[in-house]
Formats: structure tokens, C-alpha cells, sequence
């Protein structure tokens, strides 16, 4: 299990990349926009570096949603290598079945 220190950060993370999501694309959308001053899209420029890092969804880590581990994450359950085969054997997940031969 994960540190619960760095579930609640990714946690805050989302949060804030949601929270400045349309701010970032605005902003972006000056700096490319070619038709502007370059004085304006400096200006542009210097506010989306003023805005704070973690509002970036490139600084997101996917983590397991039962224990929090980072690696070995499955996108399409949501789940770490360790839980999915759990789960798995379990039958708990509809439509997966684990190879046997």
C-alpha cells in the first residue's frame, strides 16, 4: 500500500488541473496565436509560467485505486498487475479470464 501522503497528493493534483484546466488552454491559445503582438503574447506567456505546476496534467501519476501503487497500472481497470490478477481469479471482473493451457 502507498503512502497516504502521496494518494492525497495526486488526489490535490486532480483537483487543481481541473480547477485550472480552461485558464491553461486560454493562455495557450494567446501564446500560439500569431495574429497578437508579441508583446501581448509575451504577456500570455508570463502569466501561464506564473500559474502553479501541479495545475499541469503531464505531473498526474496513475495509481492503483485499491492500494495506490504506481507502477504496474492497467488503464482500462483501473487497477495495479497485483490486484487485477486478484480480482481475476476471483472472477470479480467481467470478461477477463485468466490463460491456462
Amino acid at each position: 500500500m502507498a503512502k497516504r501522503c502521496m494518494i492525497n497528493r495526486e488526489i490535490k493534483r486532480a483537483k487543481m488541473v481541473e480547477k485550472y484546466a480552461a485558464k491553461r488552454a486560454e493562455l495557450k491559445k494567446q501564446m500560439i496565436n500569431s495574429s497578437l503582438s508579441m508583446e501581448e503574447r509575451e504577456v500570455a506567456a508570463k502569466k501561464f509560467h506564473a500559474l502553479p505546476r501541479n495545475s499541469s496534467a503531464v505531473r498526474m501519476r496513475n495509481r492503483c485505486e485499491i492500494t495506490g501503487r504506481p507502477h504496474g497500472y492497467y488503464r482500462k481497470f483501473g487497477l495495479s498487475r497485483n490486484k487485477l490478477r486478484e480480482h481475476a481469479m476471483n472472477g470479480d471482473i467481467p470478461g477477463l479470464v485468466m490463460a491456462s493451457w
